[in-house]
């Protein structure tokens, strides 16, 4: 008897964006892009600047609405949505790194961290609590009370990791998360993304970089705006099964 295939936390159907339709300056950055990914996968899409990597990011991440298609996040079909209802589901279900940290300089660690549970309406007095765990969660419970200009590169890219886990949401969506970091502090965040898959988060990362995208179990590629998965090569895959 076959297995039953892991339920697809990102699911998209003929999804398709275009900027200005029907006018001279119309731009289609994404045709009939198929993606399934299921809970506790960690997938990489790769492609050059203008290839449409960005645009299906802010879609996935529920920052932009497609011109056709569908997309399921978690089992929501997004377009049944409104705004605040888009925006309860983003903030729920996906957390957001990006290549710049977006830590707020005159707060502390434990407070970056904190801060987008007051849009959840956590109580306050469960705030620190569950910000220091997420800072323990990411190796910085020992730095909750640093601001930002006191840790390194990669110890801010760790704090906002954990402010983006805060909300315990299952997707997390990374978009060049190491493009600011050395190679060794990189691949230290890289391994960090593995430990959080193996806690049953979804990793999708966003990169330039093959030895980036290399990290993850599937490697899709983004050329003029349609999406084609990479195959592995036998070495390669090999290589995946040891680390595992």
């Amino acid at each position: 008897m076959a297995a039953t295939p892991a339920a697809a936390v990102i699911e998209t159907r003929a999804l398709g964006k275009v900027y200005s339709p029907g006018s001279e300056a119309e731009v289609i950055a994404l045709h009939g892009v198929d993606l399934r990914i299921a809970r506790g996968e960690f997938v990489a899409i790769m492609g050059p600047s203008g290839s449409g990597k960005s645009t299906l990011m802010n879609l996935i991440g529920c920052l932009d609405t497609p011109t056709s298609g569908v997309y399921l996040c978690d089992g929501v079909d997004v377009a049944t949505l409104d705004k605040e209802e888009r925006a309860i589901l983003r903030r729920d279900k996906i957390g957001f790194v990006f290549q710049g940290f977006n830590l707020l300089p005159r707060m502390n660690a434990l407070e970056n961290v904190a801060m987008p549970m007051g849009y959840a309406n956590v109580r306050h007095d469960e705030r620190a609590q569950r910000a220091q765990e997420a800072l323990e969660a990411v190796g910085l419970g020992q730095r909750a009370g640093h601001r930002p200009s006191e840790l390194s590169g990669g110890q801010q890219q760790r704090v906002a990791i954990a402010r983006a886990l805060i909300n315990r949401p299952p997707i997390l969506l990374a978009d060049e998360p190491t493009g600011a970091l050395d190679t060794r502090t990189g691949e230290e965040i890289l391994a960090l993304f593995k430990s959080l898959q193996a806690r049953d988060h979804t990793v999708v990362l966003i990169t330039h970089d093959p030895d980036v995208a290399a990290h993850a179990d599937r490697i899709f590629v983004m050329r003029d705006g349609e999406l084609h998965e990479q195959e592995r090569e036998p070495e390669q895959q090999q290589k995946r099964d040891l680390e595992r």
